[in-house]
């Protein structure tokens, strides 16, 4: 079973909703929990649970701080902690709700970046209409060389196989239009690399056609990639609570229409929820790292948890290795 360190005090209601999504993973059996924080503070929260372990760390690492700051000020902190498990070979997998900037920084200083990855990217999983898409990268990188871009859809298209089970992903490169001779200098560059690659590239994507499954894989440099993420999840909300707010103001004619649909919000919501797949992977690393949403809560951190289960599992370092070496 896979040891998976848990920064416990990383997130908006840490470590309330950590300890509660850890207790919920140790149930389901996805591994060895490994809670690192305060354990005056941490147990408590356990209520006599057994078979979950602390990893005492007395400092934090702010949500808002610098993450060069952070870097050096990671020492006796439950991020910096957790990272360390993980180099040192006593976890398999590190999962935070913690300062993603931060996450970042010290995880490329502690576990270093696999062989030929120039820089590691966030591969987030969006709820695609046929099934989940992977975009990468999600914020890491905010200026990128069009080599880089390569790199991300071989990361990309190694977790998709992996942590997705998708035999053999489609490639797409955001762009402007799905032409080859559209998009800016850095994307025409990409694609051409893209295309000698061994991946299963099917050229230029438009933000569109992201969520229907034109492409397994969609490949952005981190500020693009972030918008993208920032604005599926805001209109992942603004539609759920449209529908809501025109049920409830439809009269009881609409509540009994809702009472009656219930089923279908209840599945279309578990679709749209971030928390279905509770984090995205730090990919390019040389250590399974699973960055969640700072405002995470039980069943978010669950899933997290078994995320990095699954990418320790299925060797996602040694499967982007190799595409590396194609």
């Amino acid at each position: 079973m896979p040891v998976i360190a848990v920064d416990a005090m990383g997130g908006d209601d840490a470590p309330n909703a950590i300890v509660a999504g850890a207790i919920a993973a140790h149930h389901d059996g996805l591994g060895r929990i490994v809670l690192v924080g305060d354990r005056a503070r941490i147990e408590p929260l356990l209520r006599g649970e057994h078979g979950i372990e602390i990893v005492h760390s007395a400092g934090e690492v702010a949500m808002d701080a610098h993450a060069s700051q952070a870097v050096r000020k990671s020492a006796g902190t439950s991020l910096g902690d957790a990272i360390d498990l993980v180099r040192d070979g006593r976890a398999d997998a590190v999962v935070s709700a913690g300062n993603s900037g931060a996450f970042l920084a010290i995880a490329v200083i502690r576990l270093r970046t696999i062989p030929g990855i120039a820089r590691p990217a966030i591969g987030a999983v969006l709820p695609g209409r046929h099934g989940p898409v992977v975009l990468c990268d999600a914020g890491a990188n905010v200026d990128c060389k069009p080599e880089w871009l390569l790199q991300f859809g071989l990361m990309g298209s190694a977790y998709a196989r992996a942590a997705l089970g998708i035999a053999e992903p489609r490639v797409g490169l955001v762009s402007v239009g799905e032409e080859p001779t559209k998009g800016n200098a850095q994307v025409l560059e990409a694609a051409e690399l893209l295309r000698a690659a061994k991946v299963k590239f099917v050229g230029n994507i438009e933000g569109k056609d992201i969520l229907v499954n034109h492409a397994d894989v969609v490949v952005a440099d981190g500020f693009v990639g972030n918008v993208i993420l920032k604005t599926a999840e805001g209109s992942a909300s603004f539609f759920r609570d449209t529908l809501r707010e025109s049920y409830e103001s439809a009269g009881p004619l609409g509540k009994i229409g809702a009472l009656f649909s219930r089923g279908v919000f209840a599945a279309m919501r578990v679709k749209l929820d971030y928390s279905t797949y509770g984090g995205a992977p730090l990919l390019g690393v040389r250590g399974n790292c699973v960055v969640a949403h700072g405002r995470s809560d039980r069943t978010a951190i669950r899933n997290a948890i078994r995320q990095a289960a699954t990418i320790a599992g299925h060797d996602l370092i040694g499967s982007i290795a190799e595409l590396l070496a194609a």
